[in-house]
């Protein structure tokens, strides 16, 4: 009788393996929304390091980070599984604004070479709490943000968006823009 189940007892750890990197370490997600266009495209699938969040290490301004609606929009009627998906522009004291069409972070104009267009809206400023972020996304004029409904509790957030997976064509890492402009393997069509 044990011989038989040896074949099974592979595939068992195997499988338990699959599903505890998928809980703790790496989770596929696709893309819902046009709010990160242009960086990320509608149907896109990425995979979200999740290590990160639960190590309670800092995530770097200008990330791109998954998380669970915030209190305020479940008590808006959003569904409490829900994943939404923004950029890091403020961490804890940062005092971040938007005014003449562009971010401002500790009275400094912030360079965000991913943007596609000025943002038509003034917001700030605003300090951000202890424990919280701030985060945008990419298509500003259209995105249901924090400039709506306030920062991000950090124990909210799933993982990083680390790696673009789908469509093959655009297969590769998400990385940190940096304010130099965009690596020309992120520059999007």
């Amino acid at each position: 009788m044990g011989e038989r189940l040896k074949p099974w007892r592979s595939l068992l750890l195997w499988l338990a393996l699959a599903l505890l990197l998928r809980w703790a370490v790496l989770e596929p997600r696709w893309i819902p929304s046009g709010s990160m266009l242009p960086t990320l495209q509608l149907q896109d699938r990425i995979l979200v390091e999740k290590l990160r969040p639960k190590l309670r290490q800092a995530l770097p301004l200008n990330s791109i980070v998954v998380f669970q609606a915030p209190p305020v929009l479940v008590e808006a009627g959003y569904d409490p599984k829900a994943a939404l998906i923004k950029r890091v522009v403020g961490e804890p004291g940062d005092q971040v604004e938007v005014r003449d069409g562009q971010l401002w972070r500790n009275g400094m104009a912030v360079a965000e070479p991913w943007l596609s267009e000025a943002m038509d809206y003034r917001f700030g400023p605003v300090m951000v709490p202890a424990e919280h972020l701030m985060v945008l996304g990419d298509n500003r004029n259209a995105s249901f943000d924090s400039h709506l409904w306030g920062p991000l509790p950090r124990r909210a957030v799933i993982g990083t968006a680390v790696l673009r997976y789908w469509p093959l064509n655009r297969l590769g890492p998400i990385r940190f823009s940096t304010p130099a402009g965009l690596d020309p393997a992120e520059q999007l069509g």
